[in-house]
């Protein structure tokens, strides 16, 4: 059984902009409306699979501005690394 999530960048009513994730396993759905809200869901989404994800897709909604797109990539690379720094390694490791 492949662990599947879906990311999908969405804008709402007040044009602030949140992810939904999706467990496609199980068809759990979270509103996350911030990246500290995102990171936890899918590591506690992910802790039932025994941390063992094998896939993320993203999506965006057309309504997305590309200013938010920049802003949530902005924030994911600096949560990246502010877990890097933490494990003291990179979270990618080059292929040998």
């Amino acid at each position: 059984m492949a662990v599947i999530f879906t990311s999908t960048i969405k804008i709402d009513e007040e044009n602030n902009w949140f992810i939904e994730l999706k467990d496609m396993v199980d068809d759990r759905v979270a509103i996350c409306k911030s990246m500290e809200e995102y990171a936890e869901k899918v590591e506690d989404y992910g802790s039932d699979y025994g941390g063992n994800i094998d896939s993320v897709n993203w999506y965006k909604d057309d309504s997305v501005p590309e200013y938010v797109m920049d802003e949530i990539r902005q924030k994911m690379a600096d949560h990246k690394a502010e877990i890097e720094e933490k494990n003291g390694e990179p979270l990618i490791k080059p292929e040998a």
